[in-house]
């Protein structure tokens, strides 16, 4: 199969996308079937192919399915038989939608197209020009490090991305509930992969607003007490917002030209360029998205609360003051003014929500860490991974966690960690976990998590009460916090740019600096437009970044981005993550609590500049590295460092190396000073050179407590 790939691209001399226009002109004439073919093969199929001779690629377009199915190509195909498609014929009928069960029995033309289109277009995912985007079973069950309810690295072309669900009988589910044959699977076709279906996929694509609206006009139960909290705290208007459409329109008026063309010849040197591919590309899309936290209605009948009772939220409420399942420190009052951020209920409830769409595979990114193979699939987990974001409303913090020894992801857990050097034989795992230190599981592979009909939102029950308290705050408080830059971005998050698992150019290489044109990203502000801004994902490349991926502008930036909210007050460092090229530039830093006025943060940082170089004349990377050294010494050195402001990396890995041990990876200390949860903070980087080639880069920032950086016991780790 693969040789008779090769022998056919050696023939063609263009390759064309298949996305949109179908270029029918180039047909295959070997004996090896197409997806069109293999259908037209195979009686089972006839309804099936009947249909994708009817429905279009896209709106845009006016090629068929079946067209784009006999084209060149990397299609994931899951076939319909006709007994799926007469199943789904009936379960129509039974919801009243049609009369009986035929084609011919829809009332109007629309809802006909409309049908079809849900049926064909969930069962496509195209592929493009690269093969490794053929998704064979293996592939599927690989998603998510074979998590339940692991998304897709690619939508289909109804731009739902399908969910993996397994069994016991080791079929593989997509959106729960369409198996894949376990026999007539993985069938290679010269322009794809082909997979039977017995089910129709069908996702209800629903707002959250109108799923939550359900639960309270069916009274079912579930998530009703949360849902009767959602609707007291007037938040469905909110959770309604599926898209921006002013975006939308944005991308339909200019596609293309959105792009920015040839992006290396302007700036922005890159290792992890895409062959065939030079151009940076805008974002589709702009979608809204929200991840939700919820105990379960069994767990409020456990403690006395009926959910369908008509004071049930009244209930709610006291039993979150008697619980003290809140922070002292932030002036929160019990009333009926639910829906007043000040309120007890509300301030509850939000702490529970994400303003962003999260699916399973991506609560946590296993990637760079010390010991676990990225490029391996099964490679097991080691040292723990985490992710710090700020709730819905953005004035307080929650932690994902994930390690070898939780055995799960976890809300707000606080082990005790193997934290020494590794030259004493620390290991950075789990050591131990305090009962009341484990945190809050979050259940993904429970039967009431939501993933698939939902268009904007994701659903995980949890096993224990979530709540910010003044335990929470102080535990929080005793980290050190980083992040990396994207996680501060929910539209990242939601709209797959964010650690996006393909090699494809689009999704390589984000553009999001528009021009002014529009400011994609809320936290992230460009202040003139000579900045040219470009998230380069780094998928299956071997970069010593913290999750793989980097962020570049060039051009004369000037860029300030919204940080998130520290847990209490207390002095902080600031820090700044720095891998030095040649090709980098010179940037001012300024930071502070007024996006207009900020100050300048210390001297410009020359990013070109390796951590010996900022240490002083005649040091060396040989004096200063880890190797050859014990434990006192390479304390010693950490010490001296940090009277420069400077730090070495994080230890984590790139290709068996941490980026600890890279001369020209270090930390900055930007400032030092008292910080306040009640207050937002910004940094800003402004290039000083009078060039535009020069680049900014960015990978992640730490928030870390004097607790943690000034302890004479317990240095701070290096992990």
């Amino acid at each position: 199969m693969r040789k008779s790939v090769l022998i056919l691209t050696a023939l063609l001399f263009i390759v064309c996308s298949c996305s949109e226009e179908v270029d029918t002109s180039s047909r295959y004439v070997f004996r090896e079937h197409t997806v069109a073919t293999y259908l037209e093969a195979h009686a089972e199929y006839s309804q099936y192919l009947e249909l994708t001779k009817l429905v279009p690629v896209s709106n845009k377009s006016q090629s068929s399915v079946y067209q784009l199915l006999t084209a060149r190509g990397n299609f994931t195909c899951f076939a319909l038989t006709n007994k799926a498609i007469d199943n789904y014929l009936n379960d129509l009928v039974a919801q009243g939608l049609i009369s009986e069960p035929s084609w011919d029995a829809f009332p109007d033309e629309r809802k006909l197209d409309s049908v079809r289109k849900v049926v064909v277009l969930n069962t496509i995912i195209d592929g493009h020009d690269t093969e490794t985007q053929r998704y064979t079973i293996d592939m599927i069950n690989s998603f998510g490090e074979g998590k339940e309810n692991a998304q897709f690295p690619l939508p289909n072309i109804y731009d739902h991305k399908l969910t993996v669900n397994r069994s016991k009988s080791d079929t593989v589910y997509l959106d729960k509930d369409c198996g894949i044959d376990p026999v007539n699977c993985d069938i290679p076709l010269i322009n794809g992969v082909l997979h039977r279906l017995h089910r129709v996929i069908a996702p209800k694509d629903e707002s959250c607003a109108r799923y939550i609206q359900n639960i309270l006009d069916e009274k079912r139960e579930g998530y009703l007490m949360f849902a009767k909290a959602l609707q007291a705290c007037g938040l469905l208007d909110t959770l309604s917002k599926v898209r921006d459409e002013a975006y939308e329109q944005l991308y339909q008026q200019m596609g293309d030209d959105l792009n920015m063309k040839d992006y290396e010849s302007k700036g922005g040197s890159d290792m992890s360029r895409t062959a065939g591919d030079p151009d940076a590309h805008a974002p589709e899309h702009r979608k809204y998205g929200f991840t939700f936290f919820c105990e379960t209605d069994d767990y409020w009948k456990s403690q006395g609360i009926d959910p369908t009772a008509s004071d049930a939220v009244d209930r709610l409420q006291d039993w979150i003051v008697s619980h003290n399942m809140y922070h002292s420190g932030y002036g929160y009052q019990a009333n009926t003014d639910y829906t007043s951020p000040k309120n007890m209920l509300y301030q509850w409830t939000v702490y529970h929500i994400l303003p962003m769409r999260i699916p399973a595979n991506k609560l946590v990114y296993h990637c760079n860490e010390i010991g676990f193979n990225w490029n391996k699939l099964s490679s097991p987990y080691t040292i723990p991974v985490f992710e710090w974001y700020p709730v819905f409303g953005g004035d307080r913090l929650i932690k994902i966690y994930e390690s070898l020894e939780s055995n799960g992801i976890y809300l707000n857990r606080f082990p005790e960690r193997d934290n020494g050097l590794p030259v004493a034989g620390a290991t950075g795992h789990e050591s131990y976990c305090a009962p009341e230190k484990q945190g809050i599981l979050i259940q993904t592979s429970h039967p009431m998590v939501e993933v698939t009909d939902i268009v904007n939102a994701c659903i995980y029950p949890i096993d224990q009460p979530l709540a910010y308290t003044d335990v929470t705050s102080e535990d929080m408080g005793k980290e050190r916090i980083r992040f990396d830059l994207f996680s501060l971005f929910p539209e990242a998050i939601t709209n797959g740019i964010r650690r996006a698992d393909s090699s494809e150019g689009r999704h390589q290489h984000v553009f999001v600096s528009l021009y002014n044109l529009y400011q994609y990203f809320d936290n992230m502000t460009f202040l003139n437009d000579e900045t040219h801004f470009i998230h380069y994902n780094g998928y299956k490349t071997n970069w010593a970044n913290y999750c793989q991926d980097e962020d570049k502008a060039w051009g004369h930036f000037d860029v300030r981005i919204k940080l998130p909210p520290v847990p209490k007050r207390n002095t902080y460092e600031f820090r700044y993550k720095l891998l030095a090229t040649a090709a980098r530039g010179v940037v001012q830093v300024y930071f502070g609590s007024d996006p207009e006025k900020l100050p300048v943060a210390g001297i410009p940082i020359d990013m070109t500049k390796n951590v010996y170089d900022f240490f002083g004349e005649g040091a060396s990377w040989g004096d200063l590295r880890d190797s050859d050294k014990d434990e006192d010494q390479i304390i010693e050195i950490d010490h001296k460092l940090r009277n420069h402001g400077l730090m070495k990396a994080a230890h984590h890995e790139q290709d068996s190396q941490s980026a600890r041990d890279k001369e020209n990876c270090s930390r900055h200390i930007i400032v030092r000073q008292t910080l306040d949860p009640g207050e937002t903070y910004y940094v800003r980087f402004k290039s000083v050179l009078d060039l535009e080639r020069p680049e900014l880069y960015l990978d992640y920032f730490e928030y870390c407590p004097k607790e943690i950086y000034d302890s004479p016991e317990n240095p701070e780790d290096i992990w």
